[in-house]
């Protein structure tokens, strides 16, 4: 189990990351660089911290249960960025940090008087990794950019769900963990332009184009077919045998559109002929005839159990899963194996698992050193040993409710 403040083993360690911002789109960029052996300050406002703290489904002896995985391995610091006293705190960090994070709307840290070009003239190696809605430029950066915005802009949101209904979601925020995603590699990015150049630079990740981003053809499709990509469902067009189907106690997926792995779910569905039926012999044929070809693999599924299938086709070469939640996971020996969910001691609710640190390194693997801290508890820490700041400074910064 991993105890409070134990050492950082990942890539970064060395590195110093100031985060500012609050939910999720820059605190998981922010995550992923402390999981990777960063050290993380973050900034919270005083009396008010991140709204994150609070959010989460169940809040077991009132502990929100998402914050202690976004803010693991941060240290948390209260400044008042409205105040000078507060900007002042930042300027001082930035000094002798490698990046600065920030997921406010556009214009903000200019008009606290924080912008990079302030941030760059103290410390011209410093990379500022910048999250938002629509990015930094263009007509729309100035609007209040959401996940959801952001995934409906990009156009994930409209092909996801069910074609004979309203767009759906994803159950999770993926709009601002993709951001947070893209910034990461960005921010790695611009750490190797310094490596070579001495020169920090800005790192842009909108939310909208980084679910553009994943969009694969959607643009030729139209540009060249004027074809638009609709809700499908379970499945993706053309693409079969590839979906979930019903088992006597269950479901699975069972995925067998390449043509030699739809031979070998043939031959285990005791039908070798439909291999090379003309309707199913090749991968277009198959795309032709999804709906009668899901049905048949249903058909045979259904009578038996999700055990029996797994096994069958483990046996034969297919690809098959069962669909996992929470209760699966923790009891998957693959999980446990690879060691995928990691045991913290958390201060109040004790053990505490989470998700561990991905991908994994084979030389310098990162590792979650404690959970997201109590608002505040780092400091006077960071104040006195890394500011260098006396104890007459630090009453004056609380009289002037700049921390």
């Amino acid at each position: 189990m991993s105890t409070p403040e134990s050492e950082a083993t990942g890539p970064l360690k060395g590195l110093r990351v100031i985060e500012l911002g609050v939910l999720l789109a820059g605190p998981f960029c922010g995550q992923l660089l402390g999981d990777l052996g960063a050290e993380v300050i973050k900034i919270e406002p005083p009396g008010q911290g991140d709204p994150m703290r609070d959010w989460g489904t169940i809040k077991p002896k009132g502990q929100g249960l998402w914050f202690p995985i976004v803010a693991r391995n941060k240290k948390c610091i209260t400044a008042n960025m409205r105040t000078p006293e507060g900007q002042q705190i930042l300027k001082d960090l930035v000094a002798e940090a490698d990046f600065v994070l920030e997921n406010f709307r556009p214009g903000t840290m200019e008009k606290w008087g924080v912008g990079y070009d302030v941030l760059s003239a103290i410390n011209p190696g410093i990379i500022m990794i910048r999250v938002s809605g629509y990015g930094q430029t263009g007509p729309s950066s100035h609007k209040a950019g959401y996940a959801s915005v952001g995934e409906a802009m990009g156009g994930l949101r409209y092909v996801m769900g069910e074609p004979d209904r309203m767009p759906s979601r994803a159950g999770i925020s993926i709009g601002d963990t993709l951001a947070a995603t893209y910034a990461t590699i960005g921010a790695l990015a611009a750490l190797e332009h310094r490596r070579k150049t001495g020169r920090g630079q800005v790192v842009d990740a909108a939310i909208y184009e980084s679910c553009f981003a994943m969009m694969e053809s959607l643009i030729p499709d139209f540009q060249f077919g004027e074809y638009v990509r609709e809700r499908t469902g379970s499945i993706l067009p053309k693409i079969a045998p590839s979906n979930i189907y019903p088992a006597s106690d269950g479901m699975l997926i069972i995925a067998a559109n390449q043509d030699t792995v739809w031979r070998r779910l043939a031959d285990l569905m005791g039908r070798p002929e439909l291999a090379d039926d003309p309707r199913y012999a090749t991968h277009i044929a198959r795309g032709e005839h999804q709906g009668e070809l899901d049905a048949m693999i249903g058909e045979w599924t259904h009578t038996q159990t999700c055990e029996a299938l797994e096994v069958a086709c483990e046996a034969g070469g297919v690809p098959c899963g069962r669909i996992y939640r929470a209760p699966e996971m923790l009891m998957d020996e693959h999980f446990a194996a690879r060691e995928a969910i990691v045991e913290v001691e958390h201060p109040v609710l004790g053990a505490f698992k989470m998700q561990n640190v991905f991908p994994k390194l084979s030389e310098t693997p990162g590792n979650v050193r404690w959970t997201g801290p109590d608002m505040g508890s780092h400091t006077l820490d960071v104040l006195h040993n890394i500011l260098g700041y006396d104890d007459t400074k630090i009453e004056a910064l609380k009289a002037a409710n700049a921390i």
